[in-house]
């Protein structure tokens, strides 16, 4: 019981993560790109003071709980939870070190005025956010096909045979 729990925890934060990421490339970023560029920096400058506590806390649900699914299952599902988990870490790590620097300039930028290389740098953030999407959806995908997969641990398995059983 305890590894489907652990497992259903996983497969929420993770499909949650992969969402959000999916939503905002499909639908925040080609908005972004629409908008004047005085809106778009006011917009994903409030955005990322919301974005900061929920998605950290995604991408922490999701490492932690696939991380914690491999440490509990033995073969080929040990593999798969824990690639999904190195995955996750992935997203928070080209979160921090790509899109987290650039939305500090970003929110500069808001309220003074964006460089003359803009552009370039925003083509950067958004090629961050692509990656954190794909590697997001990816752990997911992961997570999605150990599920059928993973037997609960804790509880004996009926035996099925296909013939008249006989005791030797």
């Amino acid at each position: 019981m305890r590894i489907r729990l652990l497992q259903g925890l996983a497969l929420l934060a993770t499909g949650l993560l992969a969402g959000a990421f999916g939503y905002g490339a499909a639908n925040l970023v080609p908005t972004f790109n629409a908008v004047p560029l005085d809106m778009r920096l006011s917009f994903h400058a409030e955005l990322m003071k919301m974005n900061g506590i929920t998605m950290q806390a995604a991408m922490a649900v999701s490492t932690l709980s696939s991380l914690a699914l491999a440490a509990l299952t033995r073969g080929r599902a040990r593999l798969i939870a824990g690639t999904a988990g190195l995955l996750t870490l992935a997203s928070f790590l080209i979160t921090r070190f790509g899109n987290v620097p650039i939305n500090g300039r970003i929110k500069e930028w808001a309220h003074t005025s964006a460089p003359v290389d803009h552009t370039e740098i925003l083509r950067r953030w958004e090629l961050f956010n692509n990656l954190r999407t794909l590697t997001a959806v990816a752990a997911f995908a992961l997570l999605i096909a150990l599920s059928p997969r993973q037997p609960p641990t804790d509880q004996k398995q009926p035996r099925t045979t296909s013939g008249p059983q006989r005791n030797h």
